[in-house]
């Protein structure tokens, strides 16, 4: 007996990448086309399609303030204190490092080669807004909230990200209590948050089931009111982000590798398996089985990479850290608004804390480039340059993603040699021997 198929099946049986992709291209090819009818005809239809993309935005701007404060509450109170020691601190050290060095990369990147510049975006209704000039002096002290409750509902976001990790900090260590009461509500408290991230989750799921029409929508009024002009730059920032990601791979890993005598080319050549799968899967997540095997292969101690690995495919996003800077650099661009000194550190201090929340799924950079937008005063609204300009990101995020995420799986597997070597528990003679063939 044959099911029955619903009317829409065509739609969500197909795979949401190619969907947001064609919705990419055929906004593009409707945008252009329309571009050459006179303007009337260009508000008219916009007037009709605009509330479409408009939807979109105010989607995704419902789904910021909880996404960042369960993720990363879940992703901090997920360090256990009692297995830090000297292979926990290491490993942190290590991935903090490593994420510092990624977001400067990719803001030395973007102001040199200025992805977005001299598109000069046009909205329908809407203008570019001068994005929020923040003194250096005060960016520090602004990071502490005096009332959490108000912070949420400016969405300072900042603030948003300390509260939340004081709270992970908190619950990893009550977690770890040796009173049993104590360990089992903090359990209990945990599991809640845990179980929030998956409702969050499974609302981002729908959101993006909406997202080729969103991006339809952004990119048709954006191509007809802009024409062809912006194809180059989108070509442009793709090169610019795959560019940097090589930069931090050869001298950043390379650098820490060749501090422990292991040669960069012949790491990436033992690696290839989950550099590959998480290229392809774009999910350290799914590609932590794969680097759990390569590391064991590669003559790792047990000890640092069961604790590093699953920790790295949570915290360390170096990949992630250089495409938001590099994407937030191109949107400022694009909407006329470039950045100041200031809140290019905002763009560090954000990235680089926003890592720890970033979940090791498809997709999930784009929707933290949000909250980095936010914290330098470039609003995702309906309606304005800045939605357009991220709804162009949208479209090509799968083809950044996989650069992104591949980049964030290998710095998970070098820390585990750079850690495991500073331990004295690396088995040279078994690294050697691995091709990287049967990971």
């Amino acid at each position: 007996m044959s099911s029955k198929r619903g009317i829409f099946d065509w739609y969500f049986k197909t795979n949401l990448l190619i969907r947001i992709f064609l919705g990419l291209v055929l906004g593009a090819v409707v945008g252009i086309i329309l571009s050459s009818s006179p303007a009337e005809t260009v508000m008219k239809v916009n007037s009709y399609i605009a509330p479409f993309g408009n939807a979109f935005v105010r989607l995704l701007q419902m789904i910021i303030v909880p996404t960042i404060l369960f993720t990363l509450i879940v992703g901090t109170a997920s360090i256990e204190p009692s297995r830090l020691g000297k292979v926990g601190i290491k490993t942190i050290l290590y991935y903090a490092a490593t994420s510092v060095c990624a977001v400067i990369i990719g803001l030395i990147f973007a102001i040199v080669l200025k992805p977005g510049t001299g598109i000069n975006l046009v909205v329908a209704d809407a203008v570019a807004k001068e994005a929020a000039k923040t003194p250096v002096s005060s960016i520090i002290l602004n990071i502490i909230p005096t009332n959490m409750f108000d912070a949420m509902n400016r969405g300072s976001v900042l603030q948003i990200i300390f509260f939340a990790i004081l709270i992970g900090l908190a619950l990893a260590i009550l977690r770890d209590s040796k009173n049993e009461k104590i360990k089992k509500n903090a359990e209990a408290v945990f599991s809640f948050f845990e179980g929030m991230v998956e409702i969050i989750f499974k609302i981002v799921g729908w959101v993006m089931q909406y997202a080729p029409i969103g991006v339809f929508a952004l990119l048709t009024t954006v191509f007809s009111l802009n024409g062809a002009k912006v194809v180059g730059p989108l070509v442009g920032v793709t090169v610019i982000l795959y560019a940097a990601l090589a930069v931090h791979l050869i001298f950043v890993y390379g650098g820490f590798l060749l501090a422990n005598k292991v040669n960069v080319f012949g790491f990436i050549k033992k690696a290839r398996a989950p550099m590959l799968t998480a290229f392809a899967t774009r999910s350290s997540g799914g590609t932590l089985p794969i680097s759990i095997r390569t590391a064991e292969h590669m003559g790792v101690s047990k000890g640092v990479y069961s604790f590093s690995l699953p920790l790295g495919a949570t915290i360390n996003m170096d990949g992630t850290t250089i495409y938001e800077a590099i994407c937030v650099m191109f949107i400022a661009n694009a909407v006329g608004s470039p950045l100041d000194f200031g809140q290019m550190l905002m763009v560090m201090l954000t990235a680089v804390l926003a890592a720890i929340g970033t979940a090791g799924v498809p997709g999930a950079g784009a929707i933290m480039l949000l909250l980095v937008l936010e914290s330098v005063g470039l609003k995702v609204e309906a309606g304005s340059v800045v939605a357009a300009a991220y709804a162009m990101i949208l479209g090509i995020d799968a083809l950044l993603d996989m650069g992104r995420t591949c980049m964030n799986v290998t710095g998970d597997v070098a820390g585990t040699i750079v850690v495991s070597n500073s331990e004295k528990e690396f088995d040279r003679a078994k690294y050697e021997k691995f091709d990287g063939a049967n990971a």
